[in-house]
């Protein structure tokens, strides 16, 4: 069997249970050394108590297949606790390679009843999560590129959803914070491209404890891969961690059961010059208001109209 990761150590957040696990499963069977990370909390909404139970029981799990892999059962949006779990990669295994993010957390409510508690704990989880692990692992690759004085081995695999890509209306948070997701990471593959770093973003549609409401009407089939498994997901987390997805940078990309859809950045779809100096309230208004005239209320980016993308 190919090994395309092999020699590599791979950090993966969230990684004890749903999409997580199935990732640090994949790069670990791609011959990846894997610091499987999970706060353990049960809660979907971040609440009860944290436990290493996921995280050990996820790297015995690749142990028992014959991989290496350690648990780390911190709290990435903790600041320190993240730069903990890179140098722990960077201890064990002598350096990091690739780092997914995928830790999150939900706490829906339509954005006029949203408490001020619930918007600050999906950012926390979601956005800051993703950017802590990121700035210590980039910190760690600059480092090495400069006492190289050549470019290392790095790639960044981020979790955005479609519900920035399409909106979702009792999810101003994790939408919010989805979108936050990848601007951080077309910011970071600019800014880490010149010492050999790559960072990319997906959209993953998967059954998993955060989107059992969602997709509770599509049945699991009773025999046969369940086309919303998160083993759909995992394969494209391996491309884009191995030698092979170099010239892939700043992309965001839709996947689930057995498709994967490349995303083009937001289009300029038409375009209004004033007839004079500047724009007049009058002018604006013969120019705009017949050209929306017609369109859905909540139409959003083309892109999530091609893929008929509604909530996830």
């Amino acid at each position: 069997m190919s090994l395309p990761l092999a020699g590599l150590c791979a950090i993966v957040t969230g990684a004890g249970r749903g999409l997580g696990r199935a990732e640090a499963l994949e790069l670990a069977r791609l011959g990846a050394a894997v610091v499987v990370n999970d706060h353990g909390r049960p809660g979907r909404d971040g609440s009860g108590a944290a436990s290493a139970e996921p995280a050990e029981q996820v790297a015995e799990e690749i142990r028992a297949a014959g991989g290496t892999a350690v648990p780390h059962s911190g709290d990435v949006a903790d600041f320190r606790q993240a730069g903990e779990l890179v140098r722990l990669a960077v201890e064990e295994f002598g350096k990091l390679d690739i780092l997914v993010n995928n830790a999150g957390i939900l706490r829906d409510r339509m954005v006029f009843s949203m408490t001020e508690d619930e918007w600050d704990a999906v950012i926390r989880v979601h956005l800051k999560g993703h950017f802590n692990t990121t700035r210590f692992a980039a910190a760690h690759w600059r480092e090495r590129s400069k006492a190289a004085g050549a470019a290392v081995y790095g790639r960044i695999v981020n979790t955005s959803s479609e519900a920035f890509v399409a909106g979702s209306a009792g999810q101003p948070n994790y939408a919010a914070a989805k979108g936050g997701i990848v601007g951080l990471t077309t910011s970071t593959a600019l800014a880490l491209a010149k010492y050999g770093v790559t960072a990319n973003a997906i959209c993953p549609r998967a059954r998993t404890r955060m989107t059992e409401d969602v997709f509770a009407c599509l049945r699991k089939p009773e025999e046969g891969l369940d086309p919303l498994a998160p083993e759909h997901v995992a394969p494209l987390v391996g491309y884009l961690a191995s030698p092979t997805a170099a010239g892939v940078n700043g992309q965001l990309l839709v996947v689930h059961g057995g498709m994967v859809a490349v995303l083009e950045r937001p289009r300029v779809r038409a375009k209004f010059d004033s007839k004079q100096e500047a724009f007049t309230y009058d002018e604006l208004d013969a120019l705009l208001t017949p050209h929306y005239a017609g369109r859905p209320a909540g139409e959003t980016f083309a892109a999530a109209e091609v893929l008929g993308l509604k909530r996830g």
